[in-house]
């Protein structure tokens, strides 16, 4: 399957896809003139007119990856 122009993955695409949707269902106006009255088609013809922006948020670190100096602070390293 081809993958959607400015999207990494299909899976992305149907994640935005369907947050647009969610909010298109919970009122909010479309951003284009579109023929179809459906939320999910409204979406997608949003997302292909690049009207849709999408961020991927950063993920917070893992305390697995905390340099070595701050556990010796703590004392979880032994000497």
């Amino acid at each position: 399957m081809k993958l959607i122009d400015g999207f990494d993955s299909n899976y992305r695409y149907i994640l935005v896809a369907a947050r647009r949707a969610r909010q298109l269902q919970g009122g909010a106006p479309p951003v284009i003139d579109t023929g179809s009255r459906k939320p999910c088609r409204i979406a997608q013809d949003e997302i292909r007119a690049g009207k849709v922006k999408w961020l991927i948020p950063e993920l917070p670190r893992p305390a697995m990856d905390a340099p070595a100096e701050m556990l010796d602070n703590k004392g979880i390293l032994p000497d």
